[in-house]
């Protein structure tokens, strides 16, 4: 066949894309000259010729079929022009796959229903609906084993209908091979799917829009045919037929379904007044549920389940709501009033004191619970307190025993305490500030001191949850979020008055401590109206220096625990108050006790001399005296906010006679030792100096004390402690900061300086007078006259024996202390030349040889103590020599020169000991024995 017309080209089509079955416009050149010479269509290799309608030689439409490709050409080929080309292509979209539960804008035969469980077509209904391919993209099972599957997700399932449905097992089953762009293609398809079904119908009638237009064009074009033909008036015709058909069949269907309609009416009813039942199943069964979980302590769900309600059927006019919700009532107001006797109950902790609060905060109970926990544990706290001081004087009345008054320290540590309280000593090592103190003591701890711990730890415990509570009180913490916007105006006003009232409840706890521990430790310095405090203390007795000392380590941890917790300093001025007080009668009782002790240290002197002349009674006194003083030093250091002990007048005074008279008291134990009966002094051993020289033989071990020994060795340790012993113990005071300590030195000098010079001159009087007394009768024994005497030989007996009796005191004193020697025979040496000047000037005349006689003895006596001379005893001598006739001539000198060297040279291993003073021994610390 001859072609006299170009083949066709098709230049464009609308749309460009669709499903089978999509009305296409095609457009384009020479698509024929008529529908006769349309022989060939086709839309990406399907035949579509049988759909086409050719319109004209630029337009043809049709719809596309099933075809095997998914974009292709369009072809149209024709008798005059043969096979045509094509410049554009069709896409064809996968079809939707519709449910027998999907809306659809066309036919779909019922009987060939597409099965999603199988993706395959089947002629019965099935037993589940689901997607076969959620995703819509081409499934690709895997060759994953199913048993490692379910080993690698046990538990779980790849049915996506499935309430175990796991995501990854299902990719792993049928996409294992899918590209990730496929991947992100089948998301933007799921959004699809569910924009979809979020639409509904009107999704449906736009994705139908153009099938219901050419319902409505096949319609319009039946009815202008029929009046064409005349035939819709005629009676018999097809449309009177239908028409009639279709009348007999709405009012058959009305009378078979007229029963079945009134019983869904009926039933909708009913469902109706089912549904409002169930819908406030919630207000019928709250009053029970209410109890249920009152009992089970689930209270938050009762306050929702509350606020719910109140929200609902709070302003309700219906009689049976309002008759529950009074039910309702009835039972939170029995809620509000458990819920305040638990808040209310004591002891409580804070946890449990917030959570109570809050409920009844959210129950908006009438009042302001919080404060009257608040209170409550003010009230309870006191109650406590006094319980612990009646406890504790009831078990002091009680069985004696020690232990019912010990505390064991270890095992109630201060838990409550702020990090501040952590970091904080515990009372155990609070306590080593005492140097004599063993772990025995712990466990003997006097019965007012282990109630002072007790009682502390009692407010340590319950202050802090007290101060915590209040805090939270005043930020709003303790309430809830609602309580606290609709509570808050009416809290701000009061907030000025509650802090007063806080304010005096922790006043008046630190007044009821302070009272209480006052009445236990400081009894007499309570007043009358705190009788009740001190009731059932013995106040005669009197705590020691080391109970007082730990009762204040005890309350200065006290204040340091309360001051971590922030509580103002002026609330707990009388704590500082008290512990000032205690301090000041530490330090009194201390002394007081030291004093004590010094006056025992007399049983203490065992004699034994050192080679200083100094017994052990020295060391033991300075000893006690700074012991005493670093058992104080903890308490009179001033710790931050403390006063120093000494800041009042009264007290300095106070301690400074204190100080003085246990120096006075041990000047009296130093004269009751010297004064002591011979019967009373035990055998003592003598330490004798190897390098001073016995004159009188050895001196046995077993050497009975005299009292001239007890006087000489008393009188050593004066000197020592004049020298040595009172400067160093007034050091230790100005150390620790005693005032007066020159008022003190000065009067413990004074004193020891009496005593001394008393006990010096009760010695001398002891040695001299019996060589005084002797020098008179030996002058004129054997009725010797100085008028009337034989030229002189040597010196006589009487002489000698003075001298005799002088060395056996430089001796004893020697024995004793080397440096009293100096001074005993200065006094000795003047008392004898007194007596000789006397008895020099009583004479009435001499003779030649008398007189040279007498200046013989003098000078020998003098010569020979020449180095104890004073000023005194050179005056005495040389009186007595002017008493005597002056040596007229050259051989008396001769001859006294001869007899004074005959006499030194006779007697000189005697006269050895008083040719040079011993120099003073002098000791710079005490001896440590």
């Amino acid at each position: 066949m001859s072609r006299t017309r170009q083949p066709p080209l098709v230049t464009g089509i609308s749309p460009n894309e669709g499903i089978p079955w999509t009305k296409v416009t095609i457009r384009g050149e020479n698509l024929g000259t008529g529908p006769a010479d349309l022989i060939g269509l086709t839309i990406c290799g399907h035949n579509c010729l049988l759909t086409a309608e050719w319109m004209s030689p630029s337009k043809i439409v049709c719809r596309v079929g099933q075809a095997k490709n998914d974009k292709g050409d369009i072809i149209v080929t024709t008798k005059s022009g043969g096979k045509g080309t094509s410049t554009v292509s069709f896409k064809l979209l996968r079809p939707e796959k519709i449910g027998i539960l999907d809306q659809s804008a066309v036919w779909v035969d019922e009987m060939n229903y597409y099965d999603m469980r199988t993706d395959r077509n089947k002629g019965i209904p099935p037993l589940s609906l689901r997607p076969a391919n959620p995703l819509g993209i081409e499934i690709e099972k895997g060759k994953f084993p199913q048993k490692d599957l379910e080993m690698l997700f046990p538990g779980m399932s790849a049915d996506f209908t499935s309430e175990n449905f796991s995501a990854a097992w299902y990719l792993i089953e049928n996409h294992s091979n899918t590209s990730f762009e496929q991947l992100k293609m089948a998301v933007t398809h799921l959004k699809r799917q569910a924009n979809k079904k979020s639409e509904g119908s009107l999704a449906c009638v736009k994705g139908g829009l153009s099938t219901f237009f050419e319902a409505q064009d096949a319609l319009s074009a039946i009815h202008q045919k029929l009046e064409a033909d005349g035939t819709e008036k005629v009676e018999g015709s097809m449309t009177q037929k239908l028409e009639n058909v279709l009348n007999r069949a709405s009012n058959t269907a009305d009378t078979l379904f007229q029963e079945v309609l009134g019983r869904k009416d009926k039933a909708d009813s009913t469902r109706n007044a089912l549904n409002v039942l169930q819908r406030f199943k919630f207000l019928f069964n709250l009053p029970l549920s209410i109890e249920r979980n009152i009992q089970k302590g689930d209270y938050d769900v009762v306050i929702n389940d509350y606020e719910k309600a109140k929200s609902l059927f709070g302003k309700t006019e219906v009689q049976v709501f309002k008759k529950y919700y009074a039910e309702v009532e009835t039972r939170i107001e029995a809620l509000r009033e458990l819920l305040l006797d638990k808040l209310l109950e004591t002891p409580s902790t804070l946890h449990d004191q917030k959570r109570y609060i809050r409920y009844l905060s959210d129950l908006h109970a009438p009042g302001d619970p919080a404060w009257q926990c608040i209170g409550a544990q003010h009230r309870w706290i006191l109650q406590l307190m006094h319980s612990c001081q009646e406890g504790c004087v009831r078990d002091l009345k009680g069985p004696p025993g020690l232990h019912s008054a010990t505390l064991d320290l270890d095992g109630d540590v201060r838990a409550s305490v702020p990090g501040h309280l952590g970091q904080t000593a515990s009372l155990k090592r609070g306590s080593s500030f005492q140097p004599g103190r063993d772990d025995a003591w712990r466990y003997q701890t006097p019965h007012r001191v282990a109630f002072v711990e007790k009682l502390t730890k009692l407010v340590l415990s319950q202050l802090p949850n007290f101060w915590k509570l209040w805090i939270s009180y005043v930020n709003g913490s303790l309430f809830s979020e609602t309580a606290e916007k609709s509570g808050h105006i009416e809290r701000s006003k009061n907030v000025r008055q509650r802090q007063n009232d806080f304010k005096k409840m922790i006043q008046e706890v630190m007044h009821c401590l302070v009272k209480l521990l006052r009445g236990a430790l400081l009894p007499l310095s309570v007043t009358e109206g705190g009788g009740r405090q001190c009731r059932g203390w013995e106040v005669k007795a009197e705590l020691s220096g080391q109970g007082l000392a730990h009762a204040i380590q005890t309350l200065r941890l006290t204040y340091e625990s309360l001051t971590a917790l922030e509580i103002p300093n002026d609330l707990l001025q009388t704590i500082q108050d008290l512990v000032l007080d205690l301090r000041v009668r530490c330090v009194v009782v201390t002394l007081q006790h030291t004093a004590e002790e010094v006056k025992r240290l007399a049983e203490k002197e065992d004699w034994v001399v050192d080679s200083e002349g100094l017994t052990s009674l020295p060391c033991h006194f300075e000893r006690c005296v700074v012991h005493s003083l670093q058992s104080l030093r903890e308490v009179l250091e001033c710790k931050p906010g403390e006063a120093s002990v000494f800041q009042q007048p009264k007290t300095q005074e106070e301690v400074c006679q204190l100080s003085i008279n246990i120096m006075q008291v041990f000047i009296c134990c130093l004269e009751q030792l010297s004064t002591k009966p011979d019967a009373d002094v035990d055998t003592a051993h003598l330490s004798v100096d190897v390098s001073s020289p016995d004159l009188f033989g050895s001196i046995h071990e077993d050497f009975s004390l005299t009292s001239e020994q007890r006087l000489l060795i008393v009188l050593s340790n004066c000197c020592y402690l004049e020298r040595h012993t009172f400067r160093n113990i007034a050091e230790h005071f100005e150390k620790h900061n005693f005032q007066g300590i020159e008022k003190i030195t000065q009067v413990s000098v004074a004193s020891l300086k009496e005593l001394d010079q008393r006990l010096f001159e009760n010695y001398i009087e002891l040695k001299a007078d019996p060589i005084v007394g002797s020098l008179e009768p030996g002058i004129y024994a054997g009725y010797f006259d100085w008028k009337d005497c034989l030229p002189p030989t040597g010196v006589r007996n009487y002489l000698k024996e003075a001298l005799v009796n002088i060395i056996a005191v430089h001796a004893e004193v020697f024995t004793i202390s080397k440096g009293l020697v100096p001074r005993v025979l200065s006094r000795l040496v003047e008392a004898v030349s007194e007596e000789l000047s006397r008895l020099m000037q009583c004479v009435s005349s001499f003779s030649k040889n008398g007189a040279l006689q007498a200046r013989l003895e003098i000078c020998t006596l003098r010569d020979t103590v020449a180095a104890h001379l004073t000023p005194e005893s050179r005056s005495s001598f040389k009186q007595a020599l002017e008493a005597l006739p002056q040596l007229s001539s050259g051989a008396d000198r001769k001859l006294l020169e001869l007899l004074l060297s005959r006499v030194r040279s006779g007697v000189h291993l005697q006269l050895a000991c008083f040719q040079a003073a011993p120099p003073p021994a002098v000791k710079t610390q005490v001896p440590s024995r």
